[in-house]
């Protein structure tokens, strides 16, 4: 198999993915004079632009910048401004390897000082409900300004949107506490941290906008969708939100302490051989260095994501799943579902090899082996090519879904699960409902594959409406949709989004069977 380098692999093909789909449908974006909008919030005062009956504040901080004596340090609230800010324009998107421009879209600014949110806002009187987007990006990359996270469609659905930056990868998933001191302690959750603070200045804040504090739904996609479901299982961040979507997600990519340990003394040791300097240079080190040596950390240790949150014995005392389980969420609603061939994206759609540590999100080789000799008994008729790609979809996505799904019905909440099938007809991944694809979906910024242009269009549609519904409320519905029930055990009933979308009962349950035990 000709595997890409890890982060090339991971976060520049999804990221890549998104941007690609998102300038070809730049057609969608209103393209109307904007005009100024300003709103005087309790953070003060803000001038954004009106697009469209789409009022728009880009750049908006919600905490101190993390530089200088706050890096590595949990973020700090903002303090109000005096006189006008300008909210124009967006933030500076967060450290990360790859730095490169998209196409036609010009250099993409990264800085430590990233915490800042974005805000699309109906004209009319609210209080609208508030629709949260954490962006996927494998830990280490991604961009809360990608243009196919435009808040615009939603926000004509009377919805209030808000797209927020995180630090990434060492500056946000590294236990530096083990190398830097004490006072760094629980710094593998701090981009946890900067999420939770932003939900804090919505409750503060968003009111100002037209949206309503009390009717907060949190969501995201791959990475962000994983981090919403640590969120979950968080007992401090509950009064912030009120409802979920996680798309690709779970809640396993988590150290325990030791193992978030041994990620920093690793990181730590790589750090002092290449900089010559005592490892209290990392306080004060260029960004920019700092990335470099996280890109080579990253190549060569052993385990797939060594930037991770942690269960620290603080803000997160144990592993989310048993929080869920025990009743974190209860009474809150989750709309929760995986794509069918996730990993195609990663591994290819026709993979020639089994799968290395670089491939696999949450097992080992030798736990993940196991299933998939598991795979090749119960499914003799697929290819060693479909058993690779439905095994290591289902170890780093859909099983990690599910668990989560689980958990939160055994503590009290309701869920709505779904599945895509749909697939593309052309291109590298034809034939494949690949990872990331729901995102243009959900956003209706659908790909408009040319073969199959008008039933694309119409699913896009429906799901973007669907989403909507459940952000305000309502069981998850759109024309041409059937009635999508709540998920429940043992039926598992599951929306199987698709040209022709349908409900199915007990999905794959062979395979479901499979991981009994394994995850």
């Amino acid at each position: 198999m000709n595997h890409l380098p890890h982060i090339s692999r991971r976060t520049l093909l999804a990221q890549g993915a998104l941007t690609a789909l998102a300038l070809q449908n730049r057609s969608l974006l209103a393209l109307s004079p904007a005009t100024p909008s300003i709103v005087d919030a309790p953070c003060g005062a803000l001038k954004g632009e009106s697009v469209d009956g789409v009022r728009i504040f880009r750049g908006v901080p919600f905490a101190q910048p993390p530089v200088g004596p706050l890096r590595f340090r949990p973020p700090t609230p903002i303090k109000p401004w005096l006189g006008e800010r300008d909210a124009t324009r967006f933030g500076a998107s967060p450290m990360q390897w790859n730095e490169s421009s998209a196409p036609g879209e010009g250099p993409i600014t990264h800085s430590e000082d990233c915490l800042y949110l974005n805000i699309w806002a109906p004209q009319r009187k609210g209080p609208f409900p508030v629709f949260v987007w954490i962006h996927g990006g494998g830990f280490t990359g991604g961009h809360a300004s990608e243009p196919i996270y435009d808040g615009s469609e939603f926000t004509r659905e009377g919805i209030v949107v808000v797209t927020v930056e995180y630090r990434l990868g060492v500056f946000g998933f590294l236990e530096v506490g083990m190398i830097l001191g004490g006072e760094y302690n629980g710094a593998a959750n701090n981009a946890l941290r900067d999420l939770i603070l932003s939900l804090e200045w919505i409750q503060t804040n968003i009111f100002a906008f037209g949206g309503d504090p009390g009717r907060v739904t949190i969501g995201g996609e791959s990475a962000g969708a994983k981090l919403g479901d640590m969120l979950m299982g968080i007992s401090s961040a509950q009064p912030l939100f009120h409802q979920m979507i996680s798309e690709s997600g779970g809640a396993e990519r988590i150290w325990s302490e030791v193992d978030a340990r041994m990620a920093a003394t690793a990181f730590g040791r790589l750090w002092m051989e290449q900089s010559k300097t005592d490892i209290s240079g990392l306080k004060t080190a260029a960004a920019e260095r700092i990335v470099q040596t996280q890109h080579e950390f990253m190549e060569g240790y052993p385990y797939h994501f060594p930037l991770r949150p942690e269960v620290d014995g603080g803000l997160i005392p144990a592993l989310p799943l048993w929080t869920i389980r025990h009743g974190s969420t209860r009474g809150k609603r989750l709309l929760i579902g995986t794509n069918r061939d996730e990993s195609a994206l990663f591994i290819g759609p026709h993979p020639t090899s089994d799968p290395t540590p670089k491939d696999l999100g949450n097992l080992s080789v030798a736990k993940f082996e196991p299933a998939l000799e598991r795979y090749k008994v119960t499914y003799p008729d697929m290819t060693d090519s479909e058993r690779r790609i439905r095994a290591v979809t289902a170890e780093e996505y859909w099983i990690p879904s599910i668990r989560v799904a689980d958990a939160h019905l055994q503590g009290g909440g309701d869920a709505f699960m779904y599945r895509l099938d749909f697939s593309e007809s052309s291109g590298r991944l034809g034939g494949f409902a690949y990872h990331s694809l729901d995102v243009p979906l959900v956003w209706d910024r659908p790909h408009r594959d040319p073969a199959n242009a008008a039933a694309e269009a119409r699913l896009a549609k429906q799901i973007h409406l669907a989403w909507a519904a459940f952000i305000r409320g309502e069981s998850p519905a759109a024309p041409g949709l059937p009635a999508w029930p709540q998920y429940s055990t043992p039926t598992r009933p599951t929306m199987i989004l698709d040209t022709q979308s349908r409900v199915e009962d007990k999905p794959a349950e062979a395979e479901l069977r499979l991981w009994d035990g394994a995850l």
